[in-house]
């Protein structure tokens, strides 16, 4: 994944109007490239960021740094829930609340009672970064978990690529 130089100052800032929206820089970023972009590029850059966050939770998992694979875990998944809303409806999600909500959408619409047990999988990773109990194995198991969500949502929009 590409990476940004900045002056300390400019990071100084964008890290105070990420704060302010209660989001992390990268997060910030994210938003604004997707701002007015296309629905199907804007769940592009969010598909391509999931699986990005996927590759480093695995590197962090190696390397023992549990927490930061968790939060990994974590944003992969929301990243994937936010794409798919992008490209199923040209939405875009911009609260826990609204993926959760999205997810139960998901899970109604699909009959897949597996998608919100992957998904609560990546949210107790959520929980994990800021709390840090989570064993290795537990993290790992998590890290599938995530995949395997990455997986019903790549198929849920190959399935409404072909129906469309």
């Amino acid at each position: 994944m590409p990476s940004v130089l900045l002056p300390e100052g400019a990071y100084r800032r964008l890290r105070e109007l990420a704060e302010a929206r209660g989001l992390n820089i990268e997060d910030l970023i994210l938003s604004l490239a997707v701002e007015n972009a296309r629905p199907e590029e804007a769940g592009r850059i969010y598909w391509e960021a999931a699986e990005a966050l996927l590759t480093q939770a695995e590197e962090e998992l190696a390397k023992g740094r549990l927490r930061q694979a968790s939060e990994k875990i974590w944003g992969a998944a929301a990243l994937a829930v936010k794409a798919i809303a992008f490209w199923r409806e040209g939405r875009r999600l911009t609260s826990h609340g609204e993926l959760w909500a999205y997810v139960r959408k998901l899970v109604d619409e699909s009959g897949d009672r597996e998608l919100g047990r992957l998904w609560r999988s990546a949210i107790s990773m959520h929980v994990n970064f800021y709390e840090g109990w989570a064993t290795l194995e537990a993290v790992r198991d998590a890290l599938e978990d995530a995949r395997e969500l990455l997986e019903k949502l790549r198929s849920l929009r190959e399935r409404q690529d072909r129906c469309s």
